[in-house]
């Protein structure tokens, strides 16, 4: 007589069986390699928490993260769960060609599938560089699998001849100096070996910084852990406590979906406009928003940077480093000054509302880096959403970040047709270029070039030379969010498709006003109209296959988050 043999448990190592046609054998043959492993009959009896790792030798952001991993298998252990750690795709920002921006949404797709294919009942998502965060939450969003997001964190600030230097604001800025012949050779390099001196993400208000606040405004990560330094001993225990989260969500089975609401959106919205983020979030949230059949609008952008001051003094919007924020308070103070702005009821992965964390949170603060709101950095948001007929669907201009004097300012368009055309003339001597002009690169947004960092267009050579520091610059590319300056990104629909950029010209004249968010092309419509009868499309360089295929035919605009058309729900309305 055979013996009895259970029928698999559709949790834990049960979970999402290798189809063989008989359910029984293949839990069989499962248990039967895991075992191989040296796994126990306890332990794979628990609930089994899957740990999302994109370590890389090319992601220096993410050199400490086996350590961190550790500790959230720690904290699984210690909870009762049993950890199984996997790998992803890892994004780092400076070793990716053509750009980061393309492979973020192979990496959601990686992610998505993983967790999606191997039987995990919960998982912690463990990065840091820019586009992995939202990379990960893209993924699991689509999943809609309990998880927890866990960041590595922002690395500590270096020096040079006394002054306190962090990647990567203090990188473009002395860059910017040794262009115009401010800074020897010597001295950029030596400059060059104190920028980043340990693990961890950008030491700025960046995107990776960015990021890592906006998932805890979401409330998919623990509250308070945003800002801890990648080498600081509470990162290892924000890894634990992580860890122990995720296995009793194992548990409970609540979702990302009945976290991250409409409400908990603003609130992040809310939060990205205080602390005087990155442009790229919008981008990125509006990515993951859209996952989950939920919307992020210009018009709820602009009203919220009406009525949220910025409250966040770093760099590149003040002075200080992620290190202080820290200190300082980080998000938690935040959301306890913005108070009732916020959505406080907005449930947490926790299980705990915002007024529930904050009635537990120690309620001081480091004024000078977390700015009370009777004396903010800026009364108003850090960001405004621009339209007008040379944006139909939308721009972006990190006001915090630029100089005031340029929001309301008519200039002649001294145009770049592409990334290889501003690399060839940027710097010529015989540029045609005065410091009122409008800088214009055309053809560098999602479907042309993947929609780099390349909108920070370098202030000319001739102008940098008689100290000219800022100037209007637009594009239809990104910034990285530790640049600065009055510069229009994300101009869609981008010249590549047809868009109105496409059609500018050297010597129009171009309008922008912030107080109105419009950016106007001063040409008449007949004009316009006769122009893009002569346009031709830009064609991909060389035949294209694979993954960059894919890109080219499936990514969306800035205004829908650059993620691909087929990765939307069906059912979303956005």
């Amino acid at each position: 007589m055979s013996p009895e043999i259970s029928p698999p448990d559709p949790r834990g190592i049960d979970n999402n069986l290798t189809h063989y046609g008989d359910r029984g054998f293949a839990a069989y043959l499962r248990r039967s390699f895991t075992k191989s492993m040296g796994y126990t009959e306890n332990s794979l009896a628990r609930p089994t928490v899957g740990i999302v790792t994109s370590e890389s030798g090319f992601n220096n952001c993410h050199r400490q993260m086996p350590e961190l991993v550790r500790a959230v298998e720690r904290g699984v252990l210690l909870a009762g769960g049993l950890p199984v750690a996997f790998p992803t795709i890892s994004l780092g920002e400076p070793f990716l060609y053509p750009t980061s921006m393309k492979f973020r949404n192979l990496m959601a797709m990686d992610v998505e599938e993983m967790i999606r294919a191997q039987p995990v009942d919960s998982v912690v998502l463990v990065g840091g560089c820019d586009k992995t965060v939202p990379a990960q939450l893209m993924g699991v969003f689509s999943v809609d699998k309990p998880a927890v997001q866990l960041v590595t964190g922002p690395m500590m600030t270096g020096s040079y001849h006394g002054e306190r230097l962090g990647a990567c604001t203090d990188c473009r800025r002395f860059w910017g100096w040794y262009r115009a012949g401010e800074v020897s050779t010597e001295q950029i390099a030596a400059v060059e070996g104190n920028l980043a001196t340990t693990s961890g993400t950008c030491a700025v208000m960046g995107t990776a910084s960015t990021m890592a606040c906006l998932a805890e405004a979401l409330g998919v990560s623990l509250p308070g852990t945003a800002a801890i330094p990648n080498v600081h001993a509470d990162r290892l225990r924000a890894g634990e406590n992580s860890g122990a989260l995720a296995v009793e969500l194992a548990r409970t089975g609540v979702p990302p979906s009945a976290v991250v609401t409409g409400e908990a959106v603003t609130n992040a919205l809310r939060v990205l406009l205080a602390i005087g983020g990155s442009t790229n979030a919008v981008i990125h949230l509006t990515a993951m928003a859209r996952r989950l059949g939920l919307a992020v609008g210009a018009s709820e952008l602009n009203e919220l940077s009406d009525s949220t001051p910025v409250l966040v003094d770093l760099k590149p919007s003040g002075e200080h480093y992620m290190e202080d924020f820290h200190r300082a308070g980080g998000v938690p103070a935040v959301i306890r000054e913005l108070g009732e702005l916020m959505n406080l009821d907005c449930p947490t992965v926790t299980g705990r509302t915002w007024r529930e964390i904050l009635a537990e949170t120690d309620p001081w603060r480091d004024d000078t880096v977390v700015r009370p709101l009777r004396a903010p950095v800026s009364a108003v948001g850090g960001i405004v959403s621009l339209s007008g007929n040379l944006a139909p669907a939308g721009a972006i201009l990190k006001r915090s970040a630029a100089d005031p004097r340029l929001f309301e300012s008519e200039g002649r368009a001294v145009v770049f047709e592409s990334l290889a055309d501003l690399a060839e003339r940027i710097d010529a001597p015989d540029l045609d270029v005065e410091p009122g002009d409008f800088l214009v690169l055309k053809n560098a947004g999602p479907v042309a070039e993947a929609m780099p960092e390349a909108g920070y267009i370098p202030i000319p050579k001739v102008l940098a030379e008689q100290g000219v520091k800022d100037m209007v610059r637009m594009s239809d590319a990104r910034m990285s969010g530790t640049a600065y300056g009055t510069i229009v990104l994300h101009i869609a629909p981008e010249a590549a498709v047809g868009g109105p950029l496409a059609l500018v010209r050297n010597g129009d004249r171009i309008r922008l006003s912030v107080r109105d968010r419009s950016l106007e092309l001063l040409v008449s419509a007949d004009e316009l109209e006769q122009r893009r009868e002569q346009w031709v499309p830009p064609s991909p360089a060389a035949p294209e296959r694979g993954y960059s295929r894919l890109y080219r035919d499936h990514v969306l605009q800035a205004d829908e988050g650059c993620d691909f058309d087929f990765c939307q729900p069906v059912t979303a309305e956005v």
